[in-house]
Order: C-alpha cells, then sequence, then structure tokens
C-alpha cells in the first residue's frame, strides 16, 4: 500500500511543491520505500511508495502515454494481470498501477468497476481540469478531504491535509454525538472541523471551479428469490467464493504472512493459504493478553499446528497500552476505536520483521451474520413493536442494576430501550445509549446522519447491511489500516472481496443465522479444512481485559485524564456524569470498560492533535 495527498486550487494559484513536500512527508510510514510529488496548472499529487507490486518499477505520481491523465493509487488490484490482457495500450511497468491509467485512459473513469481489490486513488484529467477520487467498495483504505470554495485538499490520513490548509482545523463538536455512540464517526464526517472521508463504494467528481459530485458506484445487491439456495448449494458457492478471495489476496512480489487469532475467519483464510500455497512457508501471528479469560493463544496454535505454518505470539500488557495510545491515536487521526487496535499494531510490528503483506479476517461476522447479536434480531423487532416510552423507561431501570456479569442481557436491554430501529442497531456496539449521551453533551448539538433504511422485513439482513455501512468500514477496516500502515504493512482481508461479499448478500439470511447457529453457513465451509473443536468452539472475540486495567495499571491516567485540570472530556462532557461512571467501574460491581475506553480514547485523541501534538517524526 501507499500513501496518496494532493491539492486542487480553483483560484488559479499555483501549488507550492514544499507543501506537496510536506503533505508526502506525513505519509512516510505508509510509504517508506519510495517517493515524489507532481504538480501542474492548479493542481499538484504527492505520493509514498510501500512496494508489493512491480518492485523496481510502477513510481508514481504517472501519467497516461498520451499525456491526459495523472494517478496517485493507493492500494492493490488483483486482477491486474487480467485487465492488462484486455487493454491496447503501450505499457511500460509490470504494475497495477500502469493498469488503472490504461483502463481509465481507453474506457474512462467507469473502468473502475472492473477492479477488484482495495484502493483509494485521485486522477486528474489534464484536458477537462476535473479531479476524480475513489474509494474502494468496502471501505478497506481511507480518503480525507477538505473543500473550499477556494480549493480541494486531499489525503490519505487526516494529518497529510494539516499542512495544506490555511489553518489547524479545530474539533467538529456537532461530530461527538456520532462518536459516543459508535467510537468512530461515520463517513462523510470526522472529529476535525471541515474535513470529511469520502465514504466507501464512491467516487467524487470535482470540476475546475470547484463544483464536486460524490457519487455511489456500487452496493451490495439484493437476497435472491426464495427457493434458489439450497443448504448444500449456498455451502459450496461460499468455499468456492473464499477461495478464489484468497487466492487473489496471495497476488504479490513480496513474501506474504497472516493474522491468526484461532477465531473461524482468519483460521479459514489461513487453512486456505496454506492450500493454494503447498510447500512455501507461511508465517502466522497472534497476540496474547496474559488474562485466561480472554486468551485464545491455544487455539492459535492449534491451527498453526494443523496447517504447517511458522508461528509467533506477540504478549500485550497495560504498560503498551500507556506506552503506545498517543503514538497510535496520531497514527488513527481519530480517537482509538477499540482496545484491540493496539494489540493489532504489536502483531503489524512482529509481522513487519517477516513479511510485507498479512491478511487478516475482517469481514466475516459482518457478512455471515456472526455476532451473538444477530439471534436477537428477530425477537427484537418484535418487542419494538411495544410502545417506545415504555421500552425505555424499564430499559433504564433494569439495566442500570444488572451487576457486570451480565453483560449480554444489559446490552440487549439498553438496545431495547432506544426508540428507532436504527438506533437500536447501532446500540449493539453502543458504548453510550441515545439518554446518556444526551446528558454527557449537555445540549452540545448533533448531526442527523443517514442510515439504510430500515423495515423490520428482514431484522438479520437489515442489521448485516448497516454493520457493512457504519460499523466495518468506519471503525474495524478504519483501524485495520492504521495499525498496519503504522508499521508499514500492508493488510489485506480476503473475506472483503466485492465478489464474495456480493455472495453473501444473495444468499438467504437463513444460511447465515441458520437453527439459532451464527455464521453457520462459514461454519460449514471452515469444517471442510479445520479440526471441529476449532469450528464448533465458542466465539470469544479479540478482547483486551481492560476492566482489570482500569482498576490497576491504567486507573490513575484515568482519573487524571477524565477529570483533571485541562482534560478536555472533563470540560466539555458532563464532568459529574464521568465521575459516576468511574466510580461505578471502580466498585467493582458493574465493568464499565468499553464507556471509560470511549471516554479516555476521544481525551488522548484531543493530546496528540491539539495540546501536545504528536512530531511526524515519532510516526514515521
Amino acid at each position: 500500500m501507499c500513501g496518496i495527498a494532493g491539492i486542487r486550487r480553483f483560484t488559479g494559484e499555483s501549488v507550492s511543491p514544499d507543501t506537496l513536500l510536506a503533505m508526502g512527508s506525513a505519509l512516510k510510514h505508509r510509504g517508506p520505500d519510495d517517493s515524489d510529488q507532481w504538480q501542474s496548472d492548479g493542481i499538484g499529487f504527492a505520493h509514498t511508495r510501500l512496494s508489493i507490486i512491480d518492485l523496481a518499477g510502477s513510481h508514481q505520481p504517472m501519467r497516461s502515454a498520451d499525456g491526459r491523465w495523472v494517478i496517485a493509487f493507493n492500494g492493490e488490484i488483483f486482477n491486474y494481470r487480467e485487465l492488462r490482457r484486455m487493454l491496447d495500450y503501450p505499457f511500460t511497468t509490470e504494475g497495477d498501477t500502469e493498469t488503472i491509467l490504461a483502463g481509465v485512459a481507453i474506457h474512462g473513469i467507469r473502468f473502475i468497476d472492473r477492479l477488484v481489490g482495495q484502493f483509494a486513488l485521485a486522477l486528474a484529467d489534464l484536458q477537462s481540469g476535473r479531479l476524480h477520487l475513489v474509494r474502494d467498495r468496502l471501505g478497506v483504505l481511507p480518503l480525507y478531504f477538505s473543500h473550499t470554495s477556494d480549493a480541494l485538499v486531499f489525503g490519505s490520513e487526516v494529518k497529510a491535509l494539516l499542512p495544506a490548509l490555511p489553518k489547524a482545523p479545530g474539533v467538529d463538536l456537532r461530530s461527538l454525538d456520532a462518536y459516543l455512540a459508535g467510537r468512530s464517526v461515520p463517513a462523510p464526517h470526522t472529529l476535525f472541523e471541515g474535513v470529511s472521508k469520502l465514504p466507501a463504494a464512491h467516487r467524487a467528481e470535482i470540476d475546475a471551479d470547484g463544483t464536486m459530485r460524490v457519487i455511489r458506484y456500487w452496493q451490495p445487491p439484493q437476497a435472491d428469490g426464495a427457493g434458489v439456495w439450497s443448504d448444500h448449494g449456498a455451502v459450496d458457492a461460499v468455499d468456492e467464493a473464499v477461495t478464489e478471495a484468497v487466492r487473489a489476496a496471495l497476488v504479490a512480489d513480496v513474501p506474504v504472512g497472516a493474522y491468526l487469532s484461532g477465531g473461524i475467519d482468519s483460521s479459514l483464510i489461513v487453512a486456505k493459504a496454506a492450500a493454494l500455497r503447498p510447500g512455501q512457508p507461511l508465517h502466522t501471528f497472534a497476540a496474547g493478553f496474559g488474562d485466561p479469560r480472554h486468551d485464545e493463544l491455544k487455539w492459535a496454535r492449534l491451527v498453526s499446528e494443523h496447517v504447517g505454518s511458522e508461528h509467533h505470539e506477540v504478549p500485550v500488557d497495560a504498560a503498551d497500552f500507556e506506552r503506545l495510545w498517543p503514538l497510535l491515536t496520531w497514527h488513527r487521526d481519530a480517537p482509538m476505536s477499540e482496545p484491540a487496535d493496539i494489540a493489532v499494531y504489536r502483531l503489524a510490528q512482529a509481522a513487519r520483521q517477516k513479511v510485507s503483506v498479512v491478511l487478516s479476517g475482517e469481514g466475516g461476522d459482518e457478512l455471515f451474520a456472526g455476532y451473538p447479536k444477530y439471534r436477537a434480531a428477530a425477537w427484537m423487532s418484535r418487542l419494538s413493536l411495544l410502545p417506545a416510552g415504555l421500552r425505555a423507561a424499564v430499559s433504564d431501570v433494569a439495566e442500570r442494576r444488572m451487576p457486570q456479569q451480565w453483560s449480554r442481557p444489559r446490552i440487549a436491554l439498553r438496545v431495547l430501550g432506544e426508540r428507532e430501529r436504527h438506533q437500536q442497531y447501532r446500540a449493539w456496539f453502543a458504548p453510550f445509549t441515545t439518554r446518556e449521551r444526551a446528558e454527557l453533551l449537555a445540549g452540545i448539538p448533533s448531526r442527523t446522519l443517514d442510515w439504510p433504511a430500515a423495515t423490520g422485513r428482514d431484522p438479520v439482513r437489515e442489521m448485516l447491511l448497516h454493520d457493512l455501512v457504519a460499523w466495518l468500514p468506519d471503525n474495524l477496516l478504519e483501524r485495520g489500516d492504521r495499525m498496519s500502515m503504522a508499521a508499514s504493512l500492508e493488510l489485506r482481508p480476503p473475506l472483503l472481496d466485492h465478489r464474495l461479499v456480493e455472495l453473501a448478500f444473495r444468499l438467504p439470511s437463513r444460511v447465515k443465522l441458520h437453527d439459532g447457529t451464527t455464521k453457520w453457513v462459514l461454519k460449514e465451509v471452515a469444517r471442510r479444512s479445520l479440526p471441529s473443536e476449532i469450528v464448533d468452539r465458542r466465539k470469544v472475540g479479540f478482547r483486551v481485559p481492560l476492566d482489570a486495567w482500569f482498576r490497576s495499571g491504567l486507573r490513575d491516567s484515568m482519573w487524571d485524564r477524565l477529570t483533571g485540570t485541562g482534560s478536555f472530556v472533563a470540560q466539555t462532557l458532563n464532568r459529574q456524569a464521568v465521575v459516576r461512571l468511574l466510580e461505578r467501574h471502580e466498585s467493582g460491581r458493574f465493568n464499565e470498560e468499553a464507556r471509560i475506553f470511549t471516554l479516555m480514547s476521544l481525551e488522548v485523541w484531543h493530546e496528540a492533535f491539539f495540546r501536545s501534538p504528536v512530531p511526524v517524526a515519532a510516526g514515521a
């Protein structure tokens, strides 16, 4: 992968090479192998490269043979060899970048519909003066921009925009509600005022006069009609699609490894990769937290032994959190959305010592209904027919009295208490309910967000669509990209190959949630390659023991950051509500780790970007 950045001025003013150099320097960790800039009248691109395909060639920014198009590209196109054979073009490289450039030069911007892979790219049409920005279908790779009447500034990360902005952005207070609801801000918004995210599966066209159009170019298909799929046929189709997705993700001119948690998704990917490359070494990487409640190392070892990988284990402890939190927040450009973010970075560090590309298991739960919440979708939909006021009152009273060991019933009550169906879909992963956010924000306005329509006809499918649009790109994939790029490592999630995603959404919900079994169809695929004890074991998830750490190694930091002098959280949110939350957790009767982590991450983000910014050199 790489880093891209650029400027399109609408005033006729030239683009400074020094500004482009500064923008590219902020992305050095994304591309340590090569860098360059390009500029023309009122436009300029910067690029940093992590060499994965065509190592000696494919220098960027790259210009088309006819001189009309210039590209800055971040990502990998897995079907580039097939596409090259279809294009009548005077190729001068062996890589995927020129394949995109050639296809657009011949067929126009809609050539992107033919791309299989993960990508974020900018294309300048020097004939029309139009700039195109494109982000891949699932949002595996990021793309940010700031659009004013004078210029459009874009980059792979927010920090790359900062050298080109007339003044540093402030905090977008209207995004705080969205953050407190999901630990990340859904596209197109961010926590930086005036900075936007291009949504997944969208492209933007920016004319020379500054007119901007954002166009959705892909969306999941409708489910096939009743009777199209038998159970056995669905398993065969998913098996074939997963195999092809892993085969595609192995395309590289450098070594490829894999994360291995011991769960279904990563284990299946590792088994497929080993089968597709028999006799070739496969490095796998797993994290351990020294807590028997959440440690899955023994399962990862079992899978490694089964497929014959060269396995590596990485310890993570509370000291890692305290030491790495500010630096990794700088890399994230946002509050750390999951405690596991830091563990993923430690894994990436270890993996980078052996490989340049790593496969990961993101997407399996969001495509095939892997979370326990999908079991509750149908009955929660029926209970939602009860009056909203009654549901909210019962939920509030009961949930506050539940001890920490009743975590799942407590979450279900919180969901039931939400008034609108789209709020309920968000609430499964929400640290704070609508009522709690209103208390914390104390009058700070929020903005209305655009969510997929919810009718209740197929609540499992609706929940999956919601996770695909918001939870996956803005939380898990953003985490995966930033933590791997912080270590200059390319991350590839094969289960998010858009062809597999399309198949998953064509399948009926009954093969995903089958007689109460979550992720049934993918488990049946995994059963063909993995021991039954891996397939049938209880889902644990990638958990970090923060509940204990916030009562021990991170306790002082927690109180100081959330209630101390100069605390952004204490000054902006309702301080009394924050103190009550910390006291509940310290009592030992309640586990408030998710909410405390959400507030701590917000505070560390504010420190990193507004109080004592982490220097660029520290993140390189």
